[in-house]
């Protein structure tokens, strides 16, 4: 298998049989959209299966994998969709566990998407970390892999060179995430923009939400968090919030966990840190003054909430992520 040599992160994409067409073709869609500001593609994407050839979905037809494993041998990337079928019952059987482990051994960074999980678990690879699969498959993931940590309830879990994540549109979730980690927030972004999803969902979201989300006509808080992002840089409480909805607190607290699955005040801190991102990538502030304009206040605050949340600190992001002057 030969890459081309300019540069772009290879990521290859196991194709197993009965894999579900949707995650395959959202790796493709959202990996395929991330490009330089000149148009350059940052990715190589392509599919693999045990061998070259048709593949069955899970679907009434097959898709073609142009490679075979030997495509694992040069992958910065590796990514495992879903095979319903074969993840629960027989994850470990044939040649692929042993290649995972040959990729993850030179270096490559292993992620799934849904049960694809079964698979990384298989080979060992997720011996004692965190994981995360589709809620409904979280039990049987713990009683077959014990020495993995489950969690049934985020949508992915990144740690760090293993990320795994929930049911089919989570891929999304992790994708973005992958995209952001990669090339920064702006990129992440503008390939959210072209495939028209939501930009970001923190990892530690709920997979499902338990109570139904109220329909347009009724009382929800999307017009207090449209109110808190237009002023980020200004002092928000949760009082002023649930005043935006026309709700008492203690109303607008349980709803806004059933829409978002986050609390309040976790969401603002969030959109806070995207916010910062985006000053750091895009302007030349000094982080004193993005801090203001992000509602931390101070230096201090930022480089403590950055480092809680991405594990470094403005300076790093920026010397990393350094996009053209805002």
């Amino acid at each position: 298998m030969v890459f081309g040599d300019d540069g772009r992160h290879r990521l290859a994409v196991l194709v197993r049989e009965g894999v579900l067409p949707l995650e395959l073709g959202l790796v493709h869609q959202l990996f395929g959209a991330a490009r330089t500001a000149d148009g350059t593609p940052l990715y190589e994407v392509v599919s693999c299966g045990v061998e070259a050839g048709a593949i069955p979905t899970d679907a009434d037809f097959t898709v073609t994998a142009p490679h075979g494993l030997e495509a694992l041998d040069e992958a910065d990337t590796v990514l495992v969709p879903a095979s319903h079928a074969l993840d629960e019952t027989r994850p470990g059987d044939g040649p692929v566990p042993p290649a995972l482990r040959a990729a993850h051994a030179r270096g490559a960074r292993l992620a799934s998407v849904c049960t694809g999980a079964f698979v990384l678990a298989a080979a060992g690879l997720l011996d004692g970390l965190r994981a995360t699969t589709h809620w409904l498959s979280c039990d049987r993931f713990a009683r077959q892999y014990p020495a993995v940590s489950v969690d049934p309830a985020v949508l992915y879990v990144d740690e760090g060179r293993v990320l795994t994540s929930a049911g089919e549109a989570a891929g999304i979730d992790l994708a973005l995430h992958m995209i952001r980690r990669d090339h920064g927030a702006a990129v992440a972004a503008d390939v959210a923009r072209r495939t028209v999803v939501p930009p970001h969902r923190e990892g530690g979201q709920a997979q499902f939400i338990a109570r139904p989300v109220p329909s347009s006509r009724g009382p929800s808080t999307d017009a207090a968090r449209t109110w808190a992002l237009r002023r980020l840089d200004r002092p928000v409480t949760l009082a002023d919030m649930a005043a935006q909805a026309s709700m008492s607190v203690r109303t607008f607290t349980r709803r806004f966990r059933d829409e978002t699955g986050l609390s309040a005040a976790a969401w603002l801190t969030h959109q806070r840190v995207e916010r910062a991102r985006e000053l750091l990538e895009q302007t030349d502030l000094p982080v004193d003054r993005i801090a203001e304009r992000a509602g931390f206040g101070t230096g201090a605050s930022l480089r403590a909430h950055m480092r809680a949340a991405l594990g470094v600190s403005p300076s790093t992001y920026r010397a990393t992520f350094r996009g053209p002057s805002g």
